[in-house]
């Protein structure tokens, strides 16, 4: 039902403290996720998407695909293909580890491309792929049961070709090649090069061709680079101007009198109303119908998100429903039946609305009022047990919401910050790191539906499908992308700024968020922890720095 113009804040719950501050926070101030494992500056917990649910793994398989580095259809000689490729170098090899010696220097040219990407071209020449061929021919023999000859013996090369195909030998030997070659390619990104953004995208048919006819090999490379962050204008972060907008629903001395009145109201009963109508106090049962105004018949239309059929209606709450609503209905009895005319309000929240001419057809259905209790203080325990006064009562009320004032006035604080150094710099995203950051969201999201809806094995693999994903990337991209940049730009504060955290705060934050997947029963990985753990430390130190030397104005809305 579209009558309240924002949610209405969410009640305290005394008794769970941290419940009620989380609950509070959501309703008053704004919501930013964060990236993960790369980027990760401000979450973690054991619903991240980077660790596996213990319930449903199908929710983590679009994570978990590896890009591949080349693509072909392997037939029956695959089993070879890796004992010939033992000896040589990993195709994704790192950069720490010692390259395979070859017989002579590749040819590599570098072209640099959008979005942070950079293409090689490499050219290998016929002694690397002729080295290449006899390790392959050494592994065949070796592997290779040939009937006459012992395993392990010399073979002659024409039987063994014509023994293990002739075309499989040289699928085997373009693998070879490309594994014994692509981790000397990449020497010139080395420390640069995302890691599982490189990938070769020569087609495997087009190697073959090459190399049958010319006894070599050229291929294509792309691989993401670590982007370069540009700040406008240099070290604007210094000299920060930030207006903090704060929802006045969080005002402590606000929020605390709505909650006592709450917690009075809810220890009275509702009675009927039999002699006479609505007032403001009581509490009224309505169907609620909408159309909009128009001269032309024709063109009226239903206002479906207006509409309500039992609608409880608490006659105090109508300050935060439609402007003129509660005053049209007032002095209505059950049975009864109202109509007039409305406007939505240019500052409604719902945009298709505002200045929105619209007739509402109210019914009553039934009437009540509150018979309370008298307001002292034998009633102390029933609005917060183990209090003896109702002054007790407000002091506690006040302080918890004094407590969710500050801490959304912080939320609120980073929130403005982040927002404005993402736009004092500029970035080449990568593809890959969009992926990821947008896979990472999505699969936060996921889990988040699943613990709520428990959703079946039939719905979550529709929903993590890959049209449910790219879908997501695609409607979410700007806000990707501001996340992406607002994470980047901390990490290159906090390197420029020399900033540092505890050893301790690390080794107790990576036991308490060991302790908490554990508790929850979830898989993780420990080194992974360790990484999100220390970029959030990171993170914090960052903002805290910046609080410490922005200019903060604060605005109540």
């Amino acid at each position: 039902m579209e009558l309240c113009s924002r949610t209405l804040t969410t009640l305290l719950h005394l008794t769970s403290p941290s419940s009620s501050s989380n609950s509070l926070l959501r309703s008053t101030t704004c919501n930013y996720a964060t990236p993960s494992k790369s980027t990760n500056y401000f979450n973690l917990s054991s619903s991240q998407s980077h660790y596996h649910n213990h319930n449903h793994h199908v929710l983590h398989r679009f994570q978990q695909q590896q890009p591949y580095l080349f693509h072909h259809h392997q037939s029956s000689f695959s089993s070879f293909v890796v004992s010939a490729s033992s000896s040589s170098s990993s195709v994704a090899a790192s950069s720490t580890e010692e390259l395979d010696r070859l017989p002579a220097e590749l040819k590599v040219s570098e072209t640099q491309e959008p979005n942070s990407r950079v293409r090689l071209q490499v050219e290998v020449p016929p002694v690397v792929c002729e080295d290449c061929y006899k390790r392959v021919i050494i592994e065949f023999t070796k592997q290779a049961k040939v009937p006459g000859f012992r395993p392990g013996k010399p073979v002659p090369e024409s039987i063994l070709l014509g023994y293990v195909g002739r075309e499989n030998v040289q699928k085997a030997t373009i693998e070879s090649i490309l594994r014994r070659t692509l981790p000397h390619a990449m020497t010139s990104v080395t420390g640069k090069a995302l890691p599982d953004s490189v990938r070769i995208v020569t087609k495997f048919s087009d190697l073959e061709k090459i190399y049958s006819s010319q006894g070599s090999l050229r291929y294509d490379v792309l691989a993401d680079i670590v982007p370069e962050l540009k700040w406008f204008p240099d070290n604007a972060y210094k000299n920060l101007k930030i207006v903090v907008e704060i929802d006045s629903d969080i005002d402590a001395q606000k929020a605390s009198e709505q909650e006592f009145k709450r917690r009075y109201k809810s220890i009275g009963a509702l009675k009927v109303v039999a002699d006479r109508g609505l007032q403001v106090g009581d509490v009224v049962v309505i169907d609620i119908s909408a159309t909009t105004i128009d001269q032309d018949e024709s063109k009226i239309k239903n206002i479906p998100s207006a509409e309500s059929k039992g609608f409880n209606f608490d006659t105090e709450d109508g300050d935060r429903i439609l402007p003129g609503f509660l005053d049209s209905i007032i002095g209505i009895r059950p049975g009864e039946t109202k109509s007039f005319p409305l406007v939505f309000p240019e500052t409604w929240n719902q945009e298709n609305l505002r200045g929105v001419h619209a007739q509402f057809t109210v019914e009553c259905k039934e009437l009540f009022y509150r018979d309370l209790p008298e307001l002292d203080d034998s009633i102390a325990d029933k609005l917060i047990p183990g209090c003896t006064t109702v002054q007790q009562v407000k002091d506690l009320l006040l302080q918890r919401c004094q407590e969710v004032e500050q801490s959304a006035r912080e939320q609120a604080t980073d929130n403005a910050i982040l927002d404005q150094i993402s736009k004092m710099v500029e970035v080449d995203i990568p593809q890959s790191l969009f992926e990821e950051q947008g896979r990472q969201l999505y699969g936060a999201s996921l889990l988040e539906i699943q613990a709520k809806m428990n959703l079946n094995d039939q719905q979550l693999a529709s929903l993590s499908s890959s049209k449910a994903v790219n879908e997501y990337l695609e409607h979410q991209k700007d806000n990707i992308r501001n996340l992406i940049k607002q994470n980047l730009a901390v990490g290159d504060i906090y390197r420029r700024e020399n900033l540092q955290f505890s050893t301790e705060d690390l080794v107790k934050e990576v036991e308490n968020s060991i302790s908490e997947f554990k508790r929850q029963n979830q898989e993780y990985d420990e080194e992974r922890v360790k990484d999100q753990v220390q970029e959030i430390l990171e993170g914090a130190k960052v903002l805290e720095w910046l609080r410490e030397h922005a200019e903060i104005q604060y605005v109540t809305r």
